[in-house]
């Protein structure tokens, strides 16, 4: 979230994760934690037996619900009015940090007359949220010693995620709740080493510790240290890389652990676009959909067949250790990018994954203190400066990275399709415990199929009454993009006029319906909200 860099830095959790255990209060908002962060789960579960008050915003009744103090059950891509609703109660009845607001903060008048607008009686007409059940949940909020904010894919995957994290940070800043012990705005990363190679640069506009691509001194710094020449522009992102390849700008991709042809929104698109490229290289652990295209497959290890670090989504560096012996030819990820460079002319020449983590420390400021000895007495937490220090728990405890916190004045604007005559439902995707992202691994796995074979539709009991479906019946659900067909589960989990799919199995990619908008500054696609039918197959 480039918008959003200056004072949340990385999209990493601003607290960690044990903090939750011990907080006042905690907001969940687009997050099906026991689900998709089970361990986080666990700890939110019993933060409440302890006497945590937690508020859950979604629109499923998904498991945290039955913990809850509140649920607050906003119709799909409605966030950034439920969160100028809660801070509008909380101004109004003088419940915000004045000093905080004051002697750390910066926007606070702007976002005041922004909000001014979003009565409770206006957000109870754009979200659904009965105004009574907002003003309890923004007084409980407020009134906590200390509230932490959690949320996930469910904030972020729409065509306003920006916005949307925007207005977490505005709300936990509102409420003095950044810098502090059990406070804070904290993702929940999608998977187990996100954040580490966020952290390393992969992202395309920013090198290791999100030092910029743009930033001349950076980039030079950069250059000496690597002895190459490095291009002063940002690259593109996935959508944006699929289109280019679509155009013919883009010749070739190379993919890594990454399985676009099931994760990609309107897979039809995705599809013909990657026909169109001169060369696919897909480096992997099993032959994916998306390398059953490729030109060029590369085998690699497992994690539990190589060395290195992960890190976490609370910014804990961890050593992985090899445990097993790799098969065939496979290679860690590393040897293989260095032999391609090698072959290309630039000479990447390491020796280990310790011997890259030292290079990591001397150009990372953030990790610049951590080292392989170190690590070997458990993760540590960046920003880790220097070899004396010891971590940081929660981020930004006396001042911001870019001095004071900014407010940002968030208007909503709707989601990008909304139900008509022809598509009446609306379509919302996520995961289940038993799997995980694209199923490469878990659909694999034998006791975990078992659990959960396939796909299901989620319909709600009135809607499934409406169209003659049963329990188990085969349903076909169809968007402007495409078909799927799966079976369906009746459950008053999904709101009526609400159905939900996940994205695991390739039988029934749910994504040959999603919606391809992009969130314009965040280029993250809106693959929470999409209008479809539904019909008895």
């Amino acid at each position: 979230m480039a918008g959003l860099a200056a004072t949340f830095g990385s999209g990493a959790m601003t607290n960690s994760i044990d903090e939750l255990e011990y907080t006042g209060c905690i907001l969940a908002i687009g997050t099906n934690t026991t689900e998709n962060h089970p361990v986080i789960g666990a700890k939110v579960k019993r933060a409440t037996r302890r006497g945590t008050k937690l508020i859950v915003i979604d629109p499923r009744e998904i498991d945290l619900v039955k913990y809850a103090d509140i649920w607050l059950r906003q119709n799909p891509g409605t966030d950034v009015a439920v969160f100028n609703g809660l801070m509008n109660v909380i101004i109004n009845e003088g419940l915000y940090a004045k000093d905080y607001v004051k002697d750390r903060t910066e926007g606070f008048d702007a976002l005041k007359k922004m909000v001014e607008k979003y009565t409770p009686e206006k957000v109870e007409k754009i979200s659904g949220i009965p105004a009574e059940d907002l003003k309890k949940a923004a007084r409980m909020y407020a009134g906590a010693k200390s509230a932490s904010i959690i949320y996930a894919m469910g904030i972020t995957q729409h065509i306003t995620g920006t916005d949307n994290v925007k207005s977490t940070a505005n709300l936990s800043m509102l409420c003095g709740n950044v810098g502090i012990e059990g406070g804070g705005v904290n993702p929940l990363r999608g998977q187990n080493n996100v954040q580490g190679a966020c952290d390393m640069g992969a992202l395309p506009n920013v090198y290791p510790a999100y030092q910029q691509v743009a930033n001349e001194d950076i980039r030079k710094k950069f250059e000496a240290f690597w002895k190459a020449q490095l291009s002063p522009k940002p690259g593109l992102t996935i959508m944006e890389m699929m289109d280019a390849a679509g155009k013919g700008t883009i010749k070739a991709i190379y993919v890594m652990g990454e399985n676009p042809m099931l994760s990609d929104p309107d897979l039809h698109h995705v599809k013909k676009e990657l026909q169109k490229l001169d060369l696919m290289i897909v480096q992997d652990l099993f032959l994916t959909e998306t390398a059953q295209l490729a030109d060029v497959v590369l085998p690699v290890v497992s994690f539990a067949e190589k060395d290195g670090t992960f890190t976490n989504t609370e910014r804990r560096v961890q050593r992985v250790r090899k445990a097993l012996e790799s098969p065939g030819e496979a290679k860690t990820d590393w040897e293989i990018i260095c032999g391609i460079a090698d072959k290309m002319g630039y000479a990447m020449k390491y020796a280990s994954a310790k011997e890259i983590f030292e290079e990591v420390a001397k150009v990372t400021p953030s990790y610049a203190g951590i080292s392989y000895e170190r690590l070997e007495k458990g993760g540590i937490q960046w920003p880790c400066p220097t070899p004396e220090h010891q971590g940081t728990k929660f981020l930004h405890k006396d001042k911001f990275s870019r001095g004071l916190g900014l407010f940002s004045a968030i208007e909503y604007i709707e989601p990008n399709e909304l139900p008509d005559k022809q598509y009446p439902f609306l379509l919302s995707t996520g995961r289940v415990l038993y799997h995980y992202h694209t199923g490469t691994m878990t659909t694999r796995t034998k006791g975990l199929t078992e659990r959960y074979p396939e796909s299901l539709v989620e319909i709600n009991p009135a809607d499934a009454d409406k169209l003659k479906i049963n329990e188990g019946q085969k349903v076909k659900v169809t968007s402007r993009r495409g078909t799927v067909e799966a079976k369906a589960t009746i459950t008053k989990k999904s709101a009526p006029g609400l159905i939900f799919m996940n994205f695991h199995f390739a039988d029934a990619a749910v994504n040959l319906l999603t919606n391809p908008a992009l969130d314009p500054i965040g280029k993250i696609p809106e693959y929470k909200v999409c209008a479809v039918k539904l019909e008895a197959a």
